[in-house]
């Protein structure tokens, strides 16, 4: 990443569950799949990556325990240790951004993604408040030179009613400082629709990147570059496309062909 600014495709790695959360394995299964999965983007062509703890639904809305955050920090480093591996990024689920900025500083992980940065939505979680004072400030006393990326009406929830799409977006960047914008569909899985990433674009210009954050496949990509720098790749690089299978080295491949 450059000057916080992100480009391309960006290769999610879905840990298994991690310590304390329903259907915990153990470590070294968690660790070997991740190394496993990120060797897959790498041969794939996908070099960017970004380690998140999906497998430990229920989330906590924010305020993950210790063995998380300690569970979070070892794949990443893991991860950053695969050969090929260029910047590795993280998302402590479900939106715990003060735990993602601590994992980052400890490890060498160059940006994190925020899904509630600003403003406030309504999830399976119950209702949550973006926190852009106290995790800017954090960030600053870390060092400042971890990239924010904030979804703007994050997938898997519901605006309070009356917030425009367009405000949402200006706010997370002007007021929130976020460094980029994703833009999702509904569900893990479902691409937005390419009005809405057009809509953000149209929010905040041109010099703020754009990443889609679910829903990127081979038949929504065309669409959704238009308007976008880039996308966050998970469900359709996995086996068959489903997301709790291992990463598929040539269904990488394929996705990357679309940028070529």
């Amino acid at each position: 990443m450059t000057q916080n600014r992100i480009d391309g495709l960006i290769g999610v790695i879905h840990l298994l569950a991690t310590p304390g959360a329903v259907g915990f394995g153990g470590m070294a299964a968690l660790l070997e799949r991740a190394v496993a999965d990120a060797a897959a983007f790498v041969e794939g062509g996908i070099r960017r990556l970004i380690v998140e703890n999906y497998h430990d639904a229920p989330f906590f809305k924010e305020g993950v325990g210790a063995e998380t955050v300690a569970a979070l920090a070892l794949a990443v480093d893991r991860v950053r240790s695969v050969e090929g591996v260029g910047e590795v990024g993280v998302n402590v689920l479900r939106n715990d951004a003060a735990s993602a900025l601590g994992i980052a500083a400890a490890t060498g992980a160059r940006f994190v993604r925020v899904n509630v940065h600003t403003g406030a939505m309504f999830t399976d979680q119950g209702l949550i408040e973006g926190h852009a004072a106290a995790t800017m400030r954090l960030r600053e006393r870390l060092g400042g030179n971890v990239a924010l990326f904030a979804d703007v009406h994050v997938k898997h929830a519901t605006p309070i009613a009356g917030e425009r799409l367009e405000d949402a977006a200006r706010d997370a960047v002007h007021r929130g400082r976020a460094d980029g914008l994703i833009v999702s569909g509904v569900a893990t899985g479902a691409a937005p629709e390419p009005e809405r990433v057009q809509r953000v674009r149209a929010a905040v210009g041109d010099g703020v990147p754009i990443l889609i954050g679910s829903g990127f496949s081979l038949a929504t990509a065309r669409g959704l570059l238009e308007f976008a720098d880039g996308a966050i790749v998970g469900t359709a690089a996995k086996r068959d496309g489903r997301v709790e299978n291992e990463v598929d080295a040539a269904r990488v491949r394929d996705l990357v062909d679309v940028l070529g």
